[in-house]
């Protein structure tokens, strides 16, 4: 079976939510461990409104995980107590099922999504990806500086269906999340933006990255729960 990757993206109200939310980023680990088919996790917070944002979104957590099939990924989703609390605590959860079919760079030293090159791309197919990077602590406020330039068209592209930052410590260790509605709408915004272009080039010329990581994923399926 092909490798699985699940990003879940779970919404909190009310000030005691958020601080019990705060507190798993820690205390979730133990729900974790030794789980059969685990391969990578990372429990994330979140950055504020859409895009690539530094300042914490105290009301939206993420949690990445990848799985070395989809029943294991079921049975965490269905039967995990780390997502018994999540839906108990959370007021939405939002699940996204993913399968790799490109990845290059290095995430805490490895790179964890194996390639399924049989993925079976359809056109209409919508396709997620995940940006990672750790910054150099010299390099953070030039770094931080360009990032309203580089993520306008982004925001104004009508091929794109969502867009988070996520992360593992605010202006240090981030990520950005991302749907769109097929291969060749990502083709174009990352081939076609000048501003895009630019921050390749500045990330060439700088090094501004201690590490990074640049995943693209077919989106297989979106479960929602949602309190009623």
């Amino acid at each position: 079976m092909s490798q699985v990757t699940c990003l879940t993206l779970v919404n909190y109200s009310g000030i005691k939510s958020k601080i019990w939310a705060f507190g798993m980023m820690q205390f979730g680990h133990k729900h974790l461990a030794n789980l059969d088919g685990l391969e990578f996790y990372k429990l994330m917070g979140s950055g504020k409104g859409d895009g690539f944002n530094p300042y914490p979104d105290w009301s939206t957590y993420s949690l990445l995980t990848v799985w070395s099939s989809q029943e294991q990924l079921d049975q965490f989703l269905d039967r995990n107590s780390l997502i018994d609390l999540y839906q108990g605590r959370g007021g939405k959860l939002t699940h996204y099922i993913l399968e790799p079919i490109k990845s290059h760079g290095m995430w805490s030293g490895v790179n964890p999504f194996k390639v399924n090159e049989d993925a079976g791309m359809k056109p209409d197919d919508n396709i997620c990806v995940i940006t990672r990077a750790t910054i150099k602590w010299n390099l953070l406020r030039r770094f931080w500086k360009y990032v309203p330039t580089s993520k306008q068209p982004l925001l104004d592209n009508p091929d794109l269906i969502y867009t988070k930052g996520i992360g593992e410590v605010p202006f240090l260790q981030m990520a950005t999340f991302s749907v769109w509605t097929n291969l060749d709408a990502l083709k174009r915004f990352a081939y076609q933006s000048k501003e895009h272009g630019t921050a390749i080039k500045m990330t060439r010329q700088l090094n501004w990255y201690k590490e990074e990581l640049f995943a693209r994923f077919k989106l297989l399926e979106t479960r929602v729960y949602s309190k009623s």
